[in-house]
């Protein structure tokens, strides 16, 4: 399988698995795309509904990385990235809950990072030390500081806004050590990714070093989270159900898009945001208009100018009619978000962060619009003890906090401060030689 840039439109220059990853950004500065979406056999469709995780991973994974990775490799590293349960919880009569936060910190960013963390090692053939740099509003940074910690050879540097995370989210992100170093920057998580992209199109920096990035505008974080797509659907009699997608980035519901090409039958999607509402906005008018990110208790979808919106583009070819037919967008304030986690708690005993409850609103918004009646699922992308203060005053009820993140609050905060600029930040990736010395 080649890879090309979202801004190739020819498709005139390929780029190997491994350039793709490494490199992370193209050289143009568009988001790397497979050829083309294999789509996968009747038979092997047939068969995911008695397959385990790791097994269905590796059938929608293989066609992407065959040419790259042996199939005895992949299937090791899918047995270990995939090593945690997926649920998928039934609320009512056709409405179901996909919890994606049973990884090891808590977050659906487990998925794709913990794949990234064993493949870019074997994509690294030349055993030269590596740079991860990437941008978090939250969960991000720390799943990726979970699956790279200890890794040899590979230095992360994750970018986090300050005073934009809730403090659970910042335990987890700030405690590592060794090879994991977090800089807090004054500034939006906008500015965050900015530097990301920049410091990946910065060819002075790439000259001396090998730097890649771990956020979705990699493939390698991207792909894997097809996955729980098929996994979901693969456990529903329905063929047929409508995802409501939490969404900041885009990458979440990019991943979905490609799952669905591949042969994975969802109806629709459903792209659920908070006031921070640029892409319901696009599909409205037709028009996209960035703007600066807004703060909101869904803090991890504070995201104005979201990456992934140039892959979801090219996969309808730039038709708005298309990509209007998939999927349906709504946006909600922090007060309909408080009102949803209540909501939830009351009619279905249910604890849901203020993502999940994005998502459950966009769910209910679709139900009801389209009076659909089929079966319909919601994200649920973190565990609500990481946002324990916003969802106990809504639930008005003590959140039990498993004992994995309760640990990180007894750990010492090893961030570093850095100014919202990027030759700092660049100077503080370039210089480092912590676990590299």
């Amino acid at each position: 399988m080649k890879y090309f840039s979202t801004r190739d439109t020819n498709q005139q220059f390929a780029f190997s698995l491994r350039d793709a990853v490494l490199k992370g950004l193209a050289p143009d500065g568009g988001l790397f795309m497979p050829a083309e979406i294999p789509v996968l056999g009747a038979d092997t469709l047939k068969k995911m509904p008695q397959m385990p995780l790791p097994e269905l991973a590796f059938h929608l994974l293989n066609p992407f990385l065959q040419e790259d990775i042996a199939p005895h490799v992949l299937a090791g590293i899918c047995n270990e990235a995939f090593n945690f349960e997926i649920p998928v919880r039934q609320l009512t009569d056709g409405v179901f809950c996909l919890e994606l936060f049973h990884g090891p910190t808590l977050a659906f960013k487990d998925v794709g990072a913990r794949f990234m963390a064993r493949l870019l090692p074997q994509l690294n053939n030349e055993n030269k030390p590596l740079k991860v740099v990437v941008a978090t509003s939250g969960d991000t940074g720390s799943a990726v500081a979970s699956g790279f910690h200890n890794v040899e050879g590979i230095e992360v540097f994750v970018l986090f806004p300050k005073g934009k995370v809730s403090p659970a989210q910042r335990m987890q992100l700030c405690s590592w050590g060794n090879n994991i170093t977090a800089i807090e920057i004054d500034g939006s998580f906008d500015d965050c990714q900015r530097h990301v992209k920049t410091l990946l199109s910065d060819e002075n920096a790439l000259n001396h070093q090998l730097i890649t990035s771990a956020n979705s505008i990699n493939i390698a974080r991207l792909l894997p989270q097809m996955v729980y797509y098929a996994w979901l659907w693969s456990r529903l009699d329905a063929p047929t159900p409508v995802v409501s997608v939490p969404s900041g980035n885009f990458g979440n519901l990019t991943a979905g898009l490609m799952a669905r090409a591949m042969g994975i039958s969802i109806n629709k999607f459903v792209a659920s945001t908070n006031v921070n509402d640029v892409f319901p906005a696009f599909l409205h008018s037709g028009k996209f208009v960035s703007r600066p990110s807004v703060a909101t208790i869904s803090n991890a979808m504070d995201v104005g100018n979201p990456s992934n919106f140039e892959r979801m583009l090219h996969l309808f070819n730039g038709d708005v009619a298309q990509m209007r037919k998939h999927i349906s967008a709504f946006s909600f304030s922090d007060d309909q978000t408080r009102n949803a986690v209540a909501e939830l708690w009351k009619n279905h005993a249910y604890i849901a962060d203020p993502h999940a409850a994005v998502g459950y609103l966009g769910l209910m918004q679709y139900i009801e619009t389209c009076k659909f009646t089929g079966n319909a699922a919601f994200l649920a992308t973190a565990h609500p003890a990481k946002f324990a203060e916003v969802v106990e005053a809504c639930i008005e009820t003590h959140i039990v906090v498993p004992p994995r993140l309760e640990a990180f609050g007894r750990k010492k905060d090893l961030s570093t401060a850095c100014k919202n600029d990027y030759a700092e930040v660049r100077s503080m990736v370039l210089e480092h030689r912590g676990a590299l010395s």
